[in-house]
């Protein structure tokens, strides 16, 4: 059963946020430090002094500007936008996020895929769009144990199923980049395509790769060796203790947000210096207040957990387009040892949340990739 779905946060959670954020007690910190030992107590005021002032009403009106809907697959609530375009032979798509991530990052870039007439482009790009909040992120919840990428995408196609399509394509980032390719593995039949961005994972090198990198390709895997070795302590917290630091991001919503603020910063697009350089400050408080209000940190943190005690399989499959932002640690031949890839682009910016930071570039090539498979 597919029932109707609005968010509606009370006024009271409203008020106990504000009430949360005025009685903060702030860390001290380290005379001079900067980003280096995490996010700067004096950016973090300031971000604060914004989210008083930030009106979720109109953000929670933005959202439920677009059909929203749960339904239950393999005894889990399943959150979901349903925007259907106004063009007959639109191609559905279901769209995936990832962590810290969810489905408001998509707000920019939904019109756009839905109705490219209406934003100039080609009517015959139009996608019929599936945004599911991932199980334990966002209006996904409860949750139970077990719910790893596999699972994720086994559920995809069965949404996908639920709603009457036959043939769709997957797209995705973060999560999604893994999720959306295990959609094609699955469901090839039905899969037209698979295309993904924002992949954090340290590329699988095998010996002789290093020697046949270009210089491009020696500075993003320099990037990536830089962050495995200083970027990663919140995925080793989530992926062995996800409870345990929950409580903290439970209980505050500034060390909520500092926890989310810090992943913006260092995957955002490496020429803006901050966060909200790259991404409108409003909108990705958007992003931290839907954590907040669903009370996510520790299930959307289980993901971590789940993914280290399975493996995905990946392996070339569906038709695949890969776009590479800034941040990005792709390289095309370790990439298509897992992927059939037939499409790939490298853009000068954007970031790791390309639907927020450069929506324009992720949905012209979006559309650029489909148009070889529809």
């Amino acid at each position: 059963m597919i029932s109707e779905f609005r968010i509606a946060v009370p006024d009271a959670e409203l008020a106990g946020l504000r009430e949360r954020l005025r009685a903060i007690r702030w860390p001290r910190q380290l005379p001079g430090d900067g980003w280096e030992r995490g996010v700067p107590v004096e950016y973090v005021r300031h971000v604060v002094e914004r989210w008083l002032a930030y009106d979720w009403r109109v953000w929670e009106a933005r959202l439920n500007a677009y059909p929203q809907f749960i339904t239950r697959i393999d005894g889990q609530t399943v959150h979901f936008l349903h925007v259907r375009s106004p063009e007959p032979d639109a191609l559905p798509l279901v769209l995936t996020h990832g962590w810290p991530g969810s489905v408001a990052e998509f707000l920019d870039v939904i019109g756009p895929l839905t109705d490219p007439a209406a934003y100039g482009g080609d009517p015959r790009d139009a996608f019929q769009l599936v945004v599911p909040s991932v199980p334990g992120h966002g209006f996904s919840v409860p949750l139970e144990s077990g719910w790893d990428h596999g699972r994720i995408a086994r559920a995809w196609v069965e949404l996908m199923r639920r709603l009457g399509y036959e043939r769709y394509g997957a797209q995705g980032g973060d999560t999604g980049s893994v999720v959306s390719p295990l959609v094609g593995q699955l469901d090839p039949e039905h899969v037209v395509g698979v295309h993904i961005n924002g992949g954090l994972a340290f590329p699988d090198l095998e010996p002789g790769d290093r020697e046949q990198l270009d210089e491009v390709e020696r500075e993003r895997l320099a990037a990536a060796e830089r962050l495995r070795a200083v970027g990663t302590g919140y995925a080793d917290l989530q992926g062995t203790r996800p409870q345990t630091v929950s409580f903290g991001l439970s209980d505050s919503p500034v060390g909520q947000l500092a926890w989310i603020l810090e992943k913006f910063w260092e995957w955002t697009d490496p020429a803006r210096a901050l966060p909200e350089d790259a991404v409108e400050l409003d909108h990705l408080l958007t992003d931290v207040s839907i954590y907040w209000f669903t009370n996510t940190s520790a299930t959307s943190a289980n993901l971590y957990y789940e993914n280290r005690r399975s493996v995905d399989d990946l392996r070339p499959g569906v038709p695949t387009g890969v776009a590479v932002f800034p941040t990005d640690p792709a390289i095309r031949r370790v990439s298509a040892r897992r992927h059939r890839i037939v499409h790939w682009s490298e853009f000068g910016r954007g970031g790791h949340f390309a639907a927020l930071e450069a929506p324009d570039l992720l949905v012209d090539d979006v559309r650029a990739f489909f148009r070889l498979v529809r």
